[in-house]
Order: C-alpha cells, then sequence, then structure tokens
C-alpha cells in the first residue's frame, strides 16, 4: 500500500513539474493521432457522403463492410502496415517504418472507417430529410453533399472525436509499425504498457492520469457537441 502511494506521489511530482520526458511523449501522442484524425477526416467525410446520396449496385455491400470495419483489430491493421512498409515490402523504399509517419498511416486507417460510417449515418438521415428541398431549389446530389456536411456539422464533429478517442487510446497497431522507440515513436499507451512492464509506475501513472484526463475531455466534449446539436435543430 504504501508503495502504491509512493508511485502516485511521483507520478503528480512528474505532472506538476511538467517532466520533460513525459510532455514529449505526450506531445508525440497528440501530433500523431491529430494528424491521423485529419487524415481521416479529409477522406472519410466526403465518402462517407457521398455514400449517402449515392446509389448503385454493390451499396449495401460496401455499407456493411464499412460497419464492419470500425471494428478492425489493431494488431492486424499494425501488421498490414508493417508488411507494406518493410523493406521486403512493395513501399519499402519510403523508408517510413519505425517512424512517426508510419503510426499515422496505421491510425489513419483505423479511424478512417469510424469517421466514413457515422459521416454517411448523419448524411443520409439529412439527405432522406431535406431531398426535395434541396432538388427544388435547383441543387443536384453531387451540389449537395457540401451543405449537408456544413447541416450535419455537429453530427461530424462527434464522429471526429469518435476517431480521436479510438486513435488516442491505440498500441497495438502503433507498437508493431513505431517499435516504441524511446524519444522517437514512444507514445502514452506503449509507454505505459512498457513503464509497467519495468516497475516505473510513476511515469506509467503520470501518463494514465493524462490519458484519462483526455478520454473524459473527449467525452464531454461529445456530449456538449451533441447538446447543441439537438437545441439548434429545435425550432423556437
Amino acid at each position: 500500500m504504501l508503495e502504491m502511494y509512493h508511485a502516485f506521489a511521483a507520478a503528480w511530482g512528474l505532472l506538476i513539474g511538467f517532466d520533460p520526458v513525459l510532455l514529449g511523449i505526450v506531445g508525440l501522442s497528440l501530433e500523431v493521432t491529430l494528424s491521423a484524425v485529419a487524415l481521416a477526416a479529409l477522406i472519410g467525410l466526403p465518402l462517407g457522403a457521398i455514400i449517402a446520396i449515392s446509389r448503385f449496385p454493390g451499396r449495401s455491400a460496401l455499407v456493411l463492410l464499412l460497419n464492419a470495419a470500425m471494428g478492425l483489430p489493431p494488431v492486424v491493421v499494425g501488421l498490414a502496415v508493417y508488411l507494406l512498409l518493410s523493406h521486403a515490402g512493395p513501399l519499402g523504399w519510403l523508408g517510413l517504418l519505425f517512424t512517426p509517419r508510419a503510426m499515422i498511416v496505421a491510425q489513419t486507417i483505423l479511424v478512417l472507417p469510424i469517421i466514413a460510417s457515422l459521416s454517411r449515418q448523419a448524411v443520409e438521415e439529412l439527405w432522406e430529410e431535406y431531398s426535395e428541398l434541396l432538388r427544388s431549389l435547383g441543387s443536384s446530389r453531387w451540389r449537395a453533399v457540401p451543405t449537408l456536411l456544413f447541416e450535419g456539422r455537429h453530427s461530424l464533429l462527434t464522429a471526429g472525436l469518435a476517431g480521436f478517442g479510438r486513435a488516442i487510446a491505440e498500441v497495438g497497431a502503433i507498437l508493431i509499425v513505431g517499435g516504441n522507440i524511446a524519444g522517437y515513436t514512444r507514445t502514452m499507451t506503449t509507454a505505459i504498457s512498457l513503464e509497467t512492464s519495468r516497475g516505473d509506475l510513476a511515469l506509467a501513472l503520470g501518463l494514465g492520469i493524462i490519458l484519462l484526463g483526455l478520454a473524459l475531455a473527449v467525452n464531454a466534449a461529445a456530449f456538449l457537441i451533441g447538446s447543441a446539436g439537438r437545441k439548434s435543430a429545435t425550432p423556437g
């Protein structure tokens, strides 16, 4: 019990003292995660919107596949990216393996189905509600995409936060493609795993407190955005 007390005290000391090692790990985690979410949103938002308003053979199968991909096993994604970026792989010449950029690629693949699937659902509901109005104003399906994305901005922000939550807590894929190199590719989740196995509970607990704080902040933001969206949709 006394050992746990000392570990928590040391963890708070690292936090209050702005320990450079801890801050470096947190900074890299946020850099990788935010980059992955931004890339996934850049691809996933228009992709989800296009699928939502389109009707083509195989659409149902594509929607099913997109929904299933939301639960992609991280270690499988990490293995696939590793094989692509390894020296023997087709993209090995890029030299991305065991770099933060490889971690961004892996996290983007994990987050993309979440953002695309949730944006498809949101835009499809809006299209069913406003399609006749938009057509009466002379808007085609494709020209309606920016309008629908704007109208669904609250739901889409929530989708982005869901992607951020998935990415920031990820460990398997980035461990495989990043290598958990100290000062270079070590993130909060991989550092917690390593330091716990080493017995360095102070750093692991400090990072765990920050990770828990981020999770709470993301959930609070999603709740507030959802509440704001419901209020704006309520007439009068």
